[in-house]
């Protein structure tokens, strides 16, 4: 039998209250996301894919993968496909290519592998009036572009994002995957409450993002998404799509993300281990790029404060999720000395009993979305458990070591020097076009 003494009451207020405030928010996002509707395609579209739409993807060491992926983008028929490689990938690059469309994928090089160099390099052979950034294994339902343009019937939206679902490597999912999964559950329906709330979102993924070309061919953006660094001497090669969600709010464009089947893509995730290197760099960017929007740039709290509010309260989720594991250990030692000091009523395994069986129920509940279309994923919600407080922990990590900006699953990616001697020194072509919308 699980019981609380009357006694012991005002320990669990603390507890209690915390779990009440995090709840109540999750049911104002399920709400939100819940009587949230994706912009429906226009009867006379301004945009058309096959007349203003360019797809530019940075890739180092794309696979048999990319030939589905790279159809599954054809199947909205852009005028193009840019592929941007290091110059010793070249060659397997372009025949790759060849292999799906010559005509419509055209394969560029940069000196070496630098995500933010490369995507620089795509904008200024763009000649359309739209840029998608997709990663090499972004699989597109064939609505997906139609749906992403019709975000842009409003001139004021600058850059439009999608909802995402895993697509395993193998027959079937791994942990890993199954975990990443209920990620990306939970984060469609943050995105999607947030753009309903007050139309912002924390980060435009780069797995799928559009944006309007004009912005991007402003040499003011090109010099500060090639220039970028933390605390002023470490330069930053990921948080790409960090930097452009920025660059959108503070320069006075509007956002929106579409989230519905006709613009979901199926995106792969490391089935294995080094899926918590991916985690530990997506917190590090994170973490750099809300604590620019919130304390140095701070035009998020005016344009989005919502969105202001998520980015705080996910700065003090490790602290509050780890209380109770802090409150627990310490009411079981409690439990222990009982029977020394006589006067407290609660056995230690009722404790632990009862404070599985809460996590088992709540974070069920907070995943019963995925949960509804793939039941057979509930085996997994112990191993997500247990992720939640490896996360928070890994978080705090990833605080205090904010100066580590390598990409963590791929070696040798980025040279900071060589990258500032190449967009320094290039000869590059600039147009100056105004970057807040009128």
């Amino acid at each position: 039998m699980l019981y609380l003494t009357s006694d012991d009451f005002p320990i669990f207020v603390p507890f209690g209250v915390i779990g009440f405030y995090r709840y109540l928010w999750y049911l104002i996002r399920i709400i939100a996301s819940v009587t949230y509707r994706p912009v429906p395609l226009p009867e006379n579209p301004t945009y058309v894919a096959s007349e203003d739409v360019t797809i530019i993807v940075p890739t180092i060491d794309a696979g048999e993968e990319f030939k589905e992926a790279a159809n599954s983008w054809l199947a909205g028929k852009p005028k193009e496909i840019i592929i941007i490689t290091e110059e010793k990938m070249l060659i397997p690059l372009q025949e790759l290519a060849n292999a799906v469309d010559p005509e419509r994928i055209r394969v560029l090089t940069v000196p070496f592998a630098n995500k933010r160099l490369q995507m620089a390099h795509g904008i200024r052979n763009t000649t359309t009036d739209i840029i998608v950034f997709a990663d090499d294994d972004a699989i597109w339902p064939p609505t997906l572009l139609p749906y992403v343009l019709a975000c842009f019937e409003d001139q004021k939206v600058g850059g439009v994002g999608t909802s995402q679902r895993v697509q395993p490597v193998g027959t079937r999912m791994t942990v890993w995957e199954v975990l990443a999964a209920f990620r990306l559950t939970i984060r469609n329906i943050e995105i999607s409450s947030s753009t309903h709330i007050d139309g912002g979102l924390p980060c435009l993924s780069g797995r799928t993002a559009a944006y309007r070309t004009v912005i991007l061919k402003d040499p003011e953006f090109l010099h500060g998404f090639t220039h970028d660094y933390w605390l002023g001497k470490y330069q930053l090669n990921s948080g790409d799509d960090k930097f452009l969600t920025r660059w959108m709010v503070s320069h006075g464009w509007s956002t929106y993300v579409q989230c519905c089947k006709e613009a979901e893509l199926l995106s792969t995730m490391k089935p294995n281990w080094r899926f918590l290197k991916q985690v530990l760099r997506w917190t590090r960017n994170t973490w750099r790029s809300d604590l620019r929007s919130l304390f140095m740039e701070r035009y998020i709290w005016t344009t989005h404060p919502y969105v202001a509010y998520t980015m705080v309260d996910k700065l003090f989720n490790p602290f509050t999720l780890l209380v109770g594991p802090c409150l627990v250990g310490y009411l079981v030692w409690k439990s222990t000395i009982a029977v020394i000091d006589g006067g407290y009523h609660l056995p230690w395994w009722n404790i632990i009993l009862s404070y599985i069986v809460w996590l088992l129920a709540t974070r069920t509940a907070k995943l019963l979305p995925h949960l509804w279309h793939t039941p057979s994923h509930i085996i997994y919600v112990p191993a997500f458990i247990l992720f939640g407080y490896y996360f928070a922990i890994m978080k705090l990590y990833a605080l205090f070591t904010l100066h580590e900006t390598g990409w963590g699953t791929r070696a040798g990616i980025g040279d900071p020097t060589k990258a500032t001697a190449a967009t320094d020194g290039g000869n590059h072509r600039h147009f100056h076009i105004p970057a807040r919308p009128l």
